[in-house]
């Protein structure tokens, strides 16, 4: 469950009052402590894959782990960072040090921010959602994807890390009471209304995504995913 999905903005409904700006300082003590390397591991499961990218999308990396790993690892690559806490952007662009001209953020509710023109700007070739869709409903990933899609080239990869509750198995009780209790402590926290895990797998299904890879943590708790728009199999970085 990530720090940064929604922020409400004035003329946003009630259930996107959401805060993360007072979690941006200790959210990595917080995900260690509760968690330990695991979350980590989850977010860098794919970071090979994204060698060869040149132009990133993420959303809501927080303080900024990922973008600035992948910033080190690719030395071309440029990232447009969304997120709806202004503290956790600081965070970002102080973490990401001196690339931070291959980086442009957008302090955004992710519902409403709309991507550059696909015709005026070279597409995506790597979307990476890491612990943030678990903040949207399932409705609103499917809306989200769809809008991302347009400005999306059609080998790119979107990287998604979320929690998982299994479907079968002893695993499947203590999963459940786990999430259920991070949603509530969030909630507290922040105000995130959302309180069940969406179904990503259908939205980004529904507009025109496909699974291409699939690694499990902590019995399936844990999950890291590569979908791409293409019906063939990604590329290999």
């Amino acid at each position: 469950m990530n720090h940064a999905a929604i922020s409400g903005t004035p003329n946003r409904a009630p259930n996107s009052a959401a805060n993360f700006d007072s979690l941006a300082h200790i959210y990595r003590w917080m995900e260690l402590f509760t968690f330990g390397p695991y979350l980590a591991r989850c977010r860098t499961a794919y970071l090979p894959d994204c060698a060869s990218r040149r132009r990133a999308l993420i959303l809501g990396d927080g303080d900024g782990r990922f973008t600035a790993e992948l910033l080190r690892t690719n030395p071309t690559i440029e990232v447009d960072a969304v997120d709806a806490s202004p503290a956790m952007l600081k965070a970002l662009l102080r973490r990401v040090a001196h690339h931070r001209g291959r980086v442009r953020v957008h302090c955004a509710d992710i519902r409403d921010w709309q991507p550059p023109d696909p015709l005026s700007n070279e597409p995506y070739d790597l979307i990476v959602t890491h612990f943030f869709l678990d903040c949207l409903s399932t409705e609103e990933i499917r809306s989200l994807a769809a809008t991302l899609r347009s400005a999306t080239a059609d080998h790119a990869i979107w990287i998604v890390s979320e929690f998982s509750i299994p479907e079968h198995g002893p695993g499947r009780l203590a999963a459940a009471a786990l999430v259920s209790f991070l949603y509530r402590a969030f909630g507290m926290l922040t105000g995130l209304s959302v309180r069940t895990l969406p179904d990503h797998a259908a939205a980004l299904g529904q507009a025109g995504f496909n699974l291409k890879r699939r690694q499990a943590r902590l019995h399936n708790l844990l999950i890291s995913e590569i979908w791409s728009p293409s019906a063939t199999n990604c590329p290999e970085a």
